[in-house]
C-alpha cells in the first residue's frame, strides 16, 4: 500500500479536497498571455509549472516530500471551507485553460501529458461538489488515515523533513502549531456531523481512541515528537540546544493537551453517538460517495455488483490454485485444514523481529540478482527496509512503502509489521518484498520522482489503480524471477492474490450491500490462510478508507490484460524490458489512458 507518499498525503489530507492536485490558497491569477511566438508545448508546460506552484504552497507536505523547503514551516490549512473553495476555482480555470491549447499541435509526450492533467482536474472536481464534501469532511479523522497516524513519525525525523539547521528545529516546531489547529478543527468538523446526521462509525472512532490513548500514555521524552532533541547535530552550540530543548518540551505538552482534548471529546460525545453499522450505503449520503470513490479510485465507471461478482469469480479460480499446492506438498486433509496448518505450524513463524528483517534482506539480494533480466530502467534512489515502530504497528497494514526523495538523496522505505509476532507468516515475505519494494513501489514511485522531462503532476501524483495495480503486478513477476519454484513462496503469492481478489467481494460487500464486519471476516477466513489478526487489520481497513482496496486487482488485470495483448500482437518482436518501460516511464496514469498508450505502443510495432 501508501500511503506511497501518494499515500502519505492521502492519509494527512484526510479529505477528497485534500487529494486535488490543483489546489491554492486564493483564486488563481490569469496566466500571461501567451506571445505570438510561444508554441503549444510552451503554453501546455506554462500551464503545469503554474499549476504545480499554487499546489505547492497549499499542500506544504507534499513540497517538503519533493526537497522543496519554501513553506516548511507548515502543514497546510486543510479542513477549511476557504481551502474546498480554492481547490475548485483552481481546477475549473485549469480546465478553462487547458482547453485553450490545441491538442493537435503537441507532440504524443505531451498529448499524455494534456489527457492526464485534464483527467487530474475532472476528478478533483467530482471529488468537490457541495453533496460530496457534505459527507466526507465532517468525518475528517478514522484510524488509517488521520494526521494523529501520519504526524508523530513526520515531525521525528525519521520521514522527508530534514533535521540539519536550527531553521530545520524551528520549522517543526511552527508545523506543531498547524498540528495542533488542524486537531482542533477536526474536533469542529465532528460536532458539525453530529448535528448533520452524517456520522463516522463506532468501530474507527474506537481504533481512534485507542490510538490517541497510546500515544498519550508514553512518557514525553520517549515519544516521536521528542526525538529530534536527542539527535541535535553536532553544530548546534550549546545555547541552542538548551533553547530548542525547552521550546520542544513546551510544544510536545501542547502536542499532548491537543490529542488529550480530541480523545475526550471522541470518547465521552462522539463514540456514544457514532453508528454502530460500518458500511457507506447504510450512512446518509453514502451510497451517492461509495460510486464516486470507485470511480476515483480505480480510474473507471465500474458497478459495485460488476466488482463484486468479478471478486467471486477470482476467489474461486485462485482456490483451485491452493488446492493444487495442497496436493503437491503432500498434505492430506481439507483446505481449510491445510489453511490451518500452515497458520499454526512453527516453521511459517518468523524467529524474532531480527529474523524477520534479515529475510527481507535476503530477498532484496535475490530479486537484485534478477532485475536486469526484466527492466531496463531502475531507480537512482536506494531502498531501506525498516519494521513499522511499536506505536503504530498495531493498526498498520502488513506492509507499506515511503517514497524517497527526487535527488536519491534520502532512501525509499519498505516497512513492515512485526506486531504479534506469532500471528505472522513468513510465506507470504517474498510478495509483500515485490511489491512493496522492488520492482513495485519502489520502482514505481522512484522512476516517476526521477524522470525530470514530465511534469511535477506526473512525477509525483499517480491513480490508486495505476500504483497499486502495478505493485500487485509485480508480485507475479516472482515466478520468472524463480521464487516460485518453491510452493510454499507460491503459496504465499497466492494468498497474497486471494486477499486482492477478496478485496473486491468484501470492500463491496461492507459498502453496498450491506455486510456486518463480522460477515467480512468470515468470509476471508473461510476463503484463504490468513490469520486472523490479519484480517481483522484488513477489514477494518476497508471500512476506513471505502474503495481504495479495490484498485489493486482493477489495476493489476488491467496491466496483465496490455501484456497479454503486446504478447500476442508483437510476437516475437514483444521485449518485456521495453514493455516495462512504456508502462512505468511516464507515471502512474489513469488505466484509460495507460491502454491507450500501450495501443499505440503496439501499433508501432514495439520498439
Amino acid at each position: 500500500m501508501q500511503t506511497i507518499r501518494i499515500a502519505l498525503l492521502a492519509s494527512a489530507a484526510l479529505s477528497l479536497a485534500a487529494c486535488t492536485t490543483t489546489a491554492r490558497e486564493a483564486g488563481p491569477p490569469a496566466m500571461e498571455a501567451a506571445s505570438a511566438t510561444q508554441s503549444e508545448h510552451d503554453r501546455l508546460f506554462a500551464l503545469f509549472a503554474d499549476a504545480d506552484e499554487r499546489e505547492l504552497k497549499l499542500n506544504p507536505i507534499s513540497a517538503l516530500f519533493r526537497g522543496d523547503m519554501r513553506y516548511a514551516d507548515r502543514i497546510g490549512d486543510f479542513l477549511t471551507d476557504e481551502y474546498n473553495d480554492a481547490s475548485r476555482v483552481d481546477a475549473q480555470s485549469n480546465l478553462e485553460q487547458l482547453r485553450a491549447i490545441d491538442r493537435s499541435a503537441l507532440d504524443e509526450t505531451d498529448r499524455l501529458a494534456y489527457d492526464v492533467f485534464a483527467y487530474n482536474q475532472q476528478q478533483a472536481l467530482k471529488g468537490l461538489t457541495d453533496e460530496i464534501i457534505a459527507v466526507t469532511e465532517v468525518r475528517p479523522v478514522n484510524h488509517f488515515s488521520g494526521f494523529h497516524t501520519f504526524y508523530p513519525t513526520f515531525a521525528s525525523g525519521q520521514s522527508a523533513a530534514p533535521f540539519k539547521t536550527v531553521e530545520d528545529y524551528e520549522n517543526n516546531l511552527s508545523r506543531h502549531k498547524n498540528y495542533i489547529e488542524l486537531n482542533d478543527r477536526a474536533i469542529a468538523l465532528f460536532r458539525d456531523g453530529l448535528e448533520t446526521g452524517v456520522l463516522e462509525t463506532r468501530l474507527t472512532i474506537g481504533n481512534v481512541i485507542e490510538q490517541l490513548d497510546t500515544q498519550i500514555a508514553m512518557p514525553l521524552e520517549d515519544s516521536p515528537f521528542w526525538m529530534p532533541v536527542k539527535n541535535f547535530p553536532d553544530s548546534f552550540t550549546a545555547a541552542e540546544k538548551a533553547r530548542l530543548t525547552e521550546d520542544y518540551r513546551a510544544a510536545t505538552q501542547d502536542i499532548y493537551a491537543a490529542h488529550e482534548r480530541m480523545r475526550d471529546f471522541l470518547r465521552d460525545e462522539y463514540l456514544p453517538r457514532a453508528r454502530t453499522s460500518v458500511g457507506l450505503s447504510q450512512m446518509k449520503g453514502g451510497e451517492a460517495l461509495y460510486r464516486q470513490l470507485i470511480e476515483s479510485t480505480t480510474t473507471l465507471p465500474l458497478e459495485p455488483d460488476y466488482l463484486h461478482e468479478l471478486g467471486l469469480s477470482e476467489v474461486a479460480r485462485i482456490k483451485t490454485g491452493l488446492e493444487e499446492i495442497k496436493a503437491e506438498v503432500g498434505f492430506e486433509g481439507t483446505l481449510d485444514e491445510f489453511f490451518d496448518y500452515v497458520r499454526t505450524d512453527p516453521q511459517f513463524k518468523p524467529e524474532s523481529r531480527e529474523a524477520l528483517t534479515q529475510s527481507y534482506y535476503d530477498i532484496g539480494k535475490q530479486v537484485d540478482a534478477k532485475i536486469d533480466e526484466l527492466f531496463s530502467l531502475t531507480p537512482a534512489a536506494p531502498l531501506e527496509i525498516r519494521p513499522y515502530e511499536t506505536f503504530r504497528e498495531e493498526f498498520s497494514a502488513g506492509g507499506s512503502y515511503e517514497s524517497g526523495a527526487p535527488d536519491g538523496s534520502r532512501p525509499g522505505v519498505f516497512y513492515f509489521n512485526a506486531y504479534d509476532l506469532p500471528s505472522r507468516l513468513t510465506t507470504g515475505n517474498v510478495t509483500l518484498y515485490l511489491h512493496e519494494g522492488a520492482p513495485g513501489h519502489h520502482f514505481q514511485i522512484s522512476l516517476a520522482q526521477e524522470n525530470e522531462a514530465l511534469p511535477a503532476f506526473m512525477r509525483f501524483g499517480g491513480t490508486t489503480a495505476f500504483v497499486e495495480g502495478w505493485a500487485l503486478y509485480a508480485e507475479t513477476l516472482g515466478e520468472e524471477m524463480g521464487f516460485f519454484e518453491d510452493p510454499w513462496n507460491r503459496y504465499g503469492t497466492l494468498q497474497d492474490e486471494q486477499l486482492r481478489a477478496m478485496r473486491l467481494v468484501v470492500d463491496t460487500g461492507l459498502h453496498s450491500k450491506g455486510w456486518t464486519r463480522e460477515q467480512a471476516i468470515d468470509f476471508m477466513l473461510a476463503n484463504s490462510g490468513m490469520t486472523r489478526t490479519e484480517v481483522v487489520a484488513e477489514v477494518e481497513r476497508y471500512i476506513a478508507i471505502p474503495s481504495q482496496a479495490l484498485a489493486y486487482k482493477v489495476g493489476a488485470l488491467k496491466i496483465q490484460e496490455l501484456r497479454q495483448r503486446a504478447e500476442q500482437r508483437l510476437g516475437e518482436d514483444f521485449d518485456i524490458k521495453a514493455f516495462h518501460a512504456q508502462v512505468l516511464g511516464t507515471g502512474g496514469l489513469p488505466l484509460p489512458v495507460l491502454e491507450a498508450k500501450i495501443d499505440r505502443w503496439i501499433a508501432a510495432g514495439g520498439g
